[in-house]
């Protein structure tokens, strides 16, 4: 913020993964580093994460919104949200406002089990133990992409044969200037229980030692 200020520059953040879950009420980062908003000139967010819609938003200081809105293509502005879909939105900010105290549980949900994720043989937990979203890497590569690939995709297999969700991230290889490392993404929400996330923990761990031992 100090240098946007010295040097005249704005500050834009994009927030889908930070938005809905970061801070008191959930507000993001401004709130989570005790930023004032008024210091950031725009902030975008999609609304298929926290929100469970589709879409995405964007706001900021109104002479920046409004030059925005004169200058930008016409087309980016003229597609709307399906009615259901912006109610879902609608409700899922009015459940946020209603209940804050949806993100200190978040918060402790996070950190249980990242805490129960550390220590498998063979993977590593890669992402802040606040974050509702992480990544599984394998410890060490085989050193052959397309292995390090199969061997984590079974893992995905078989734990959703087991009941336990997971998905094998997906990346641009051909057009990333960093390619990542091959992952398993995993994620957390306010609505699992303490048993849900505990068995998920446990089975991971199972068919982990299974795959890579």
């Amino acid at each position: 913020v100090k240098l946007k200020y010295r040097y005249k520059a704005r500050i834009f953040l994009e927030e889908s993964l930070s938005f809905g879950v970061l801070g008191e009420h959930g507000r993001g980062v401004t709130e989570h580093f005790g930023i004032d908003i008024d210091d950031i000139d725009l902030i975008s967010a999609n609304m298929e994460n926290s929100l469970a819609s589709i879409g995405g938003f964007c706001c900021g200081r109104s002479f920046v919104i409004d030059h925005q809105r004169l200058s930008g293509q016409g087309y980016c502005f003229s597609a709307s949200l399906p009615p259901l879909l912006a109610a879902a939105a609608i409700e899922a900010l009015n459940i946020m406002e209603e209940n804050p105290g949806i993100f200190a549980v978040l918060k402790e949900k996070c950190k249980r089990i990242h805490k129960a994720l550390q220590g498998i043989s063979g993977l590593k937990v890669v992402g802040e133990s606040i974050s509702p979203a992480f990544h599984l890497q394998l410890e060490e590569s085989t050193g052959c992409r397309e292995r390090d690939v199969k061997l984590l995709q079974e893992i995905v297999t078989q734990c959703m044969d087991r009941g336990i969700a997971l998905t094998l991230a997906r990346y641009l290889e051909k057009e990333e200037k960093y390619l990542p490392p091959p992952s398993i993404r995993v994620v957390v929400t306010v609505e699992q229980t303490e048993e849900e996330l505990e068995k998920a923990a446990t089975m991971i761990s199972k068919v982990a030692q299974t795959v890579l031992l």
